[in-house]
């Protein structure tokens, strides 16, 4: 399965899957114009993008989801989280409900809850015809044994690693957004995201991509070595073991 991820961060996320020539995006936090762009730079033409699946309503997103539209590509996100997204056609709307798995061209698909101050946010699963497994757990304050458990024996995980508190706490955001992005239904520090990648990885050569990082609240380095310090606890190497790649 080839991964390319096209945006990542608070400026906007979307990550593309393609496998047998068919391709879905997760998220669609870019304009339109600039996914277009950014499909064709990786070899990937936009009307082979079978479906968008969205973690959460967020601007950074879906700001793109007129690509949609224009490609008359169906959109998959949380029934209520639909709320507060209103640039997609009715016809191409595709609630997601509580359990369900959906088959999408060369993909299989399915999802689980996350904690994330959206209205009902969610984690991706994605599977190839050869049961190849990748996970996708972007905004999140935690992670909970469910979202371990549906995102064990992944072959690749694309995760969050948002800030290091002490990071956050010295910046000059206001009180209330520090207080919102180390809460609970916030984002993953790189400690944090580091303790899920040592219950997950279990050395069978996973790749792995740190994603979402603040440009104000991180460093790539920091991420990079806090993840590879925990795993190193379970006598994991990268290059060995696994590969991690900061985005």
């Amino acid at each position: 399965m080839k991964v390319d991820i096209l945006a990542s961060g608070s400026s906007g996320n979307c990550i593309a899957l393609t496998t047998n020539e068919t391709t879905i995006l997760i998220d669609a936090g870019i304009a339109k114009t600039k996914i277009e762009k950014r499909l064709l730079e990786v070899g990937i033409t936009p009307n082979n993008v079978k479906a968008i699946f969205v973690t959460h309503a967020h601007s950074d997103h879906i700001k793109g989801l007129p690509l949609a539209n224009k490609y008359k590509i169906p959109v998959y996100a949380g029934e209520r989280e639909w709320k507060n997204i209103t640039t997609v056609e009715d016809e191409l709307i595709r609630p997601i409900g509580v359990g369900g798995i959906f088959g999408c061209g060369q993909f299989i698909v399915s999802h689980f809850n996350v904690h994330h101050d959206a209205i009902d946010p969610r984690g991706y699963v994605v599977w190839n015809l050869d049961n190849f497994k990748v996970s996708i757990c972007l905004d999140t304050g935690l992670v909970d044994k469910s979202m371990l458990n549906a995102m064990r024996h992944s072959d690749i995980y694309i995760i969050e690693a948002n800030h290091e508190p002490r990071m956050v706490a010295a910046s000059d955001y206001p009180n209330s957004v520090k207080a919102r992005i180390l809460s609970h239904v916030g984002h993953l520090s790189n400690e944090q995201t580091a303790k899920a990648l040592r219950e997950l990885v279990v050395g069978k050569g996973e790749r792995i991509y740190l994603t979402h990082l603040s440009s104000k609240n991180n460093l790539p380095t920091l991420a990079e070595m806090t993840v590879k310090r925990e795993l190193l606890k379970k006598g994991y190497q990268a290059g060995n073991h696994y590969e991690l790649e900061v985005v």
